[in-house]
């Protein structure tokens, strides 16, 4: 892998060569276990601090090439457009490959890397003015914009009415199959400068270099100006993924992992900078900046079954016919009108199918809900990548006050939580203990919040550890999810290297076990843990042939994997709901469908007795759904959700349920469905 990083310590802050007394402040809190599997005591990355006030919304997209949003953060990007919210794409390479822009059917042409990088910037103005409602040859405003260190820019910007798209091309050379130096190098190398491509017709004429700092300082200088409140990066750690070289070739896969160099080069830069953004920002006492972000997987579209509907597939895929283009189209564009390499339709004949799915790389609860004893909800979510709390004004207000930090960054975006038995809340993340190049540490870690009291305030935050013990495989991990038991222990799950299941359980007494590789065969992230009636933790996660199934005879066993055969292929991550007989019932999507198929396992009834409620994700809209008292419930109003909405189950039949999420504006909503019928 072009980005392997060497050994270093595993515990430790690594802010990408933030200099100045922000980055003194953040590596004097550094500590190093002896062994990353078992974690241990991290320094509190002092909790309390002020949080700016967003006013306004404003999407940021980090790609490597033009059209890496169009096939891995669609639908999603379009919905934020429709929403009205402005959007602002940072494509770091030149996307010029060999420099062949292939039509088909048509001899190949002589390479042209500058044309060829035209042609692909003037397919994304087609797309995003198609995006836009507007004819695809629109007239844009170019011009070049001078970044940090003195960097040039071109960028395009696009306006209709309130909505507004920026395209900036910092045009870095782009990784090719043929051993070339290009981004992936820029990550992992020593000394390096990189050249820039001048794409036909630029207004931006000269070539320039770029080293890693200097790539950094610009990314986080662009997230300084903007200030986004939502970001989209690619994939920092894909999965271990052995193709055979035939195929590897065919899709530029690195060696070993289930995603192009650049994609994953890129997605470390931009993690890098936005670790650096919240750092500058903080150093002197300075607010953090309200963000939330999503990754998104790349080539892993390709090894999983399909998870878009045939309606969304369609209108994801119709967004790429003009960033296709054609090479008859009079555009007024001299390089070209289009990357003819996926004109006539072929993103949907192409039988790598990235078009057909959209995945995250972090599925999870955004926010995790709980309640306090006088009756007010409390939101646990990541925002500017540390951990914060809201809470609800008053019972049933329906309105969240100012989000409180809790420290703990930089933190992956979504929380598993878990609630002890005598109220107090432990909430779990995924950290970025460390994230450099030029062969710097490189590791990721799982870290534990603990309340003190019900209700109350939090103890320092603690290291778990990893489950791997190789660096390299540690990046791999998921989410970490966490049920309490009936008895008081807390088992915590996490998608493994091996795409299997980990698990370390708490005892009641609050001391943790090590951790534990449940085995199984290979699964998707977007873990569901529950209990059912008889106090037996139950585990589910969707394969490439079934959902899989881990369970204890008793409760207080050991939980093994239980196949369950004949289940429908899933395509997407389940749902698990204790059934009222005793069993359960999973609520998963079946592989490009929009329908959600109900299975009921165990039980005193083959069919059992609906458990509910149930939150079914989004339907083709990206509305929220829930499945209560045997009817589809759809929320219709309010701002448009990012993933990762939540159930909480009313305390009394009354209250009944609340949905929360996140918006576009990097603040929560919720949805109380009983009292809107």
């Amino acid at each position: 892998m072009s980005t392997s990083p060497g050994r270093g310590p595993s515990r430790r802050i690594l802010l990408a060569g933030l200099g100045t007394a922000a980055a003194s402040a953040a590596l004097s809190a550094c500590s190093v276990p002896a062994d990353p599997r078992r974690g241990t005591s991290i320094a509190d990355p002092m909790p309390g601090k002020a949080i700016s006030v967003a006013r306004h919304e404003r999407l940021m997209q980090i790609l490597a090439h033009p059209d890496d949003d169009l096939y891995f953060m669609n639908p999603d990007t379009q919905r934020m457009l429709d929403s009205g919210t402005p959007l602002v794409s940072v494509y770091v390479t030149a996307g010029e490959a060999t420099g062949i822009n292939v039509v088909a059917g048509q001899p190949h042409p002589l390479p042209d890397k500058p044309a060829y990088s035209s042609a692909r910037h003037q397919g994304l103005r087609q797309a995003y003015a198609a995006l836009l409602g507007l004819a695809p040859f629109t007239q844009w405003q170019k011009g070049v914009t001078t970044l940090r260190g003195g960097h040039k820019a071109e960028i395009n910007t696009l306006v209709r009415g309130g909505r507004r798209v920026e395209l900036i091309f910092l045009n870095l050379a782009m990784h090719t199959s043929r051993g070339r130096l290009g981004l992936p190098s820029l990550w992992s190398d020593r000394g390096l400068n990189l050249r820039t491509v001048a794409a036909e017709g630029s207004p931006l004429e000269s070539t320039g270099s770029y080293t890693y700092d200097g790539l950094v300082d610009v990314l986080t200088g662009l997230l300084t100006q903007y200030r986004p409140t939502v970001v989209h990066t690619l994939d920092p750690d894909p999965d271990v993924q052995h193709s055979t070289d035939a195929v590897r070739r065919k899709d530029s896969e690195q060696v070993g992992y289930s995603d192009h160099p650049d994609h994953t080069a890129t997605a470390s830069f931009s993690w890098a900078a936005l670790i650096r953004w919240v750092a500058e920002a903080t150093a002197g006492h300075g607010d953090i900046p309200a963000f939330v972000t999503t990754a998104y997987r790349g080539y892993y579209n390709r090894h999983w079954p399909k998870n878009l509907s045939p309606k969304v597939l369609q209108e994801k895929a119709a967004h790429l016919v003009p960033y296709g283009g054609s090479e008859s189209w009079n555009c007024g564009n001299p390089g070209g009108c289009g990357d003819y390499n996926v004109g006539l339709g072929r993103p949907l004949t192409n039988k790598k199918g990235w078009v057909r799915s959209t995945h995250y790389r972090y599925p999870g609860p955004r926010p995790s809900l709980a309640t306090t004893e006088d009756g007010r909800l409390v939101g646990y979510g990541v925002l500017g990548l540390r951990a914060v709390r809201w809470r609800e004004t008053a019972p049933g207000s329906g309105q969240w006050g100012p989000p409180h930090d809790l420290g703990g960054g930089p933190l992956a975006p979504a929380l598993g939580s878990a609630t002890l038995k005598d109220g107090r809340q432990l909430l779990f993340a995924l950290r970025f203990a460390s994230i450099a190049g030029h062969g710097a540490a490189n590791t990721r870690e799982v870290v534990l919040l603990e309340q003190r009291t019900a209700g109350g305030n939090f103890a320092a935050w603690t290291g778990l550890g990893n489950p791997e013990s190789d660096p390299e495989k540690g990046r791999r991990i998921g989410v970490p999810v966490a049920v309490t038991d009936q008895q008081g222990r807390v088992h915590l799950f996490l998608r493994n290297a091996a795409q299997g299941i980990s698990t370390r359980v708490r005892s009641a007494q609050g001391r943790w076990s090590d951790w534990t590789d449940l085995g199984g065969a290979q699964i998707q992230d977007g873990l569901s843990a529950t209990l059912d009636t008889a106090g037996r933790v139950h585990v589910f996660a969707s394969g490439r042939d079934t959902v899989h199934h881990w369970t204890q005879d008793a409760d207080g066993g050991p939980l093994t994997e239980r196949p369950e055969p004949g289940l429908p292929l899933p395509g997407d991550f389940p749902t698990a709901v204790a059934a009222p007989d005793g069993g359960i019932d999973v609520y998963y999507r079946k592989p490009a469908t929009a329908a959600t198929t109900r299975v009921h396992l165990g039980g005193r009834h083959p069919l059992g007795h609906a458990a509910g409620p149930a939150l079914l994700g989004q339907d083709d809209r990206g509305r929220v759904q829930l499945l209560l008292n045997g009817k589809v419930l759809t929320r219709t109003d309010g701002v448009v959700p990012l993933e990762g909405a939540t159930l909480l189950n009313g305390r009394t039949s009354t209250e009944g349920p609340t949905i929360a999420g996140i918006g576009p504006g990097a603040l929560p909503w919720l949805w109380r469905p009983v009292r809107s019928v």
